[in-house]
């Protein structure tokens, strides 16, 4: 459903993320892992048609996100690292100016929205103004933005953050949910104890490489780590990488 094929992208001299190939299928939860500046959100922003790869090929389901983008917009759901909404909408208004770039008929629109505000908790603020949400609300809010179209395809960069237990209680039973029912959620996160608990396989990425790709049982396996949480293995993984990349003289 995704595939990404020796893809690199440049900011002038920096190489954000350098020959990534990777797929995931239909019904995968994918945690995309890695330090900070470890390129998961240039990946991200990539794979939903905000950055052009400086070289290789980005497709979602057969197509080329590069070449055509509007139909690749239509097969996905994103939720950006920050959550951003309109101040002077209410939840309600931002959902219906989401339905109709989308292309959704009104009774379409009201069905989605009712049963997105049913998914996530919204009745209670809805009719609000968002510039009076909090956090959690927002998120919330945007996942409902994300979801209206029923695309098969959900990207979510940092979902948990900001979040109380309840929300993310909600959002990690979301996803399995997504993922279990045949769609496909590619998502970047720093909790690794949830990526470890909710993810069928992760990939680590480090200075825009990726280091590993499987599940948390196969690394277990390649690092002899029986019984290791994901949160050492990751921290062994990047740290052994780093090592690598300096000098023998600066180490000794």
């Amino acid at each position: 459903m995704i595939k990404f094929v020796n893809v690199t992208r440049r900011f002038g001299r920096t190489v954000a993320v350098n020959d990534l190939s990777l797929s995931v299928n239909r019904g995968e939860l994918f945690a995309f892992l890695g330090p900070n500046g470890a390129g998961k959100t240039t990946t991200i922003k990539m794979l939903v048609g905000l950055l052009r790869p400086s070289g290789g090929q980005i497709q979602v389901a057969g197509l080329d996100v590069a070449t055509h983008p509007r139909q690749c917009a239509q097969l996905l759901g994103y939720v950006p690292d920050q959550p951003f909404l309109y101040e002077k909408l209410s939840g309600r208004e931002f959902l219906e100016f989401i339905a109709q770039i989308r292309g959704m008929t009104r009774e379409e629109t009201d069905k989605a929205i009712s049963e997105q505000a049913d998914r996530f908790e919204l009745h209670g603020f809805l009719d609000d103004l968002v510039e009076t949400y909090s956090h959690g609300m927002r998120q919330r809010t945007v996942f409902a933005a994300a979801l209206l179209h029923h695309p098969p395809v959900l990207v979510v960069d940092e979902p948990m953050v900001g979040l109380d237990p309840k929300s993310t209680r909600l959002v990690k039973d979301l996803l399995r949910e997504w993922a279990r029912s045949g769609g496909v959620v590619f998502m970047s996160i720093h909790t690794l104890s949830v990526a470890e608990e909710i993810a069928t396989r992760i990939g680590i990425i480090h200075r825009g490489q990726l280091l590993f790709n499987g599940t948390v049982d196969e690394l277990r396996e390649q690092l002899a780590a029986q019984d290791e949480s994901l949160e050492n293995m990751f921290l062994q993984l990047t740290l052994e990488e780093k090592r690598a990349q300096v000098p023998t003289s600066t180490l000794e």
